[in-house]
This record gives structure tokens, sequence and C-alpha cells, in this order.
């Protein structure tokens, strides 16, 4: 098979919404992470500040990348939807986002929105990384 789905037995399962937190295509060698938030098995959400929602969705994208095969090393794209004005929040992401991809340095894209999927959630990080090879 060249599609392996990726879901990490500690976080979240999102089958009842037809999500996997991750795709990775064997055949191109690339891995779609899905939109990594803060929250806990039980979709509660465990941090109210930007920075902490932030650290525990690169946490939780550092979990699936590794299941992937793959690590922070190896993305290639990262897009980070956040609550409200991008720039209104830089101050408290621009640490967490250097402790995890400076090194890496993914093309990234912050986009502000009005909502994500639960009304206490802050950010959302997604990626695209190759295959650890």
């Amino acid at each position: 098979m060249s599609i392996l789905k990726i879901n990490p037995d500690n976080l979240y399962d999102g089958s009842q919404n037809g999500l996997s937190h991750a795709a990775v295509s064997t055949k191109l060698g690339l891995i779609f992470v899905s939109g990594q938030v803060d929250w806990s098995k039980d979709f509660t959400v465990t941090n109210t500040s930007m920075a902490g929602q932030a650290e525990v969705a690169m946490e939780n994208l550092t979990t699936v990348l590794k299941e992937s095969g793959s690590s922070i090393d190896d993305l290639l794209q990262v897009r980070i939807y956040v609550k409200g004005e991008v720039s209104d929040h830089m101050e408290a992401l621009s640490p967490v986002l250097g402790k995890y991809i400076a090194k890496a340095r993914p093309a990234l894209t912050g986009v502000g929105v009005t909502s994500l999927a639960s009304p206490d959630l802050l950010i959302e990080v997604e990626a695209i990384a190759q295959l650890t090879g």
C-alpha cells in the first residue's frame, strides 16, 4: 500500500470525524500532517495561552512526524492558523517556533482566522514533511 494513515495512541482519536493525524505517501515520500492543536485525548484544551497551546501543538506535530518515519528536520511546509490577527500573536509564537523549527527553516505561512475546531482553541499547526531517508 502506498498510503499509510498515522494515528498515535497518545493523541486524540479523530476517527469519528474521518480524521487521521497524518497520511503518508510512501510512493512520493511525503507526509501530510493534519492540523495539530492543544487537545487531550478527550478533546479538552489544556492551556489558555497562545504560547501554551502552540507548545502542545508543536509537541503533537513532533509525535506525528516521528510515528510517520520523519522529524522536525524533515519539514517542508508549515501552516499556522491563529485565532485573530497573526501580528497580534508573534511575541508569544516566535519563541515556540524558534525552539522547534528554527534549524529546519521550512516554508512557513501564518493565517489569521475567526474560529478553529472548538471555541477554546487559539492555534492549529499543519505541515508537510518528507520521509527521513
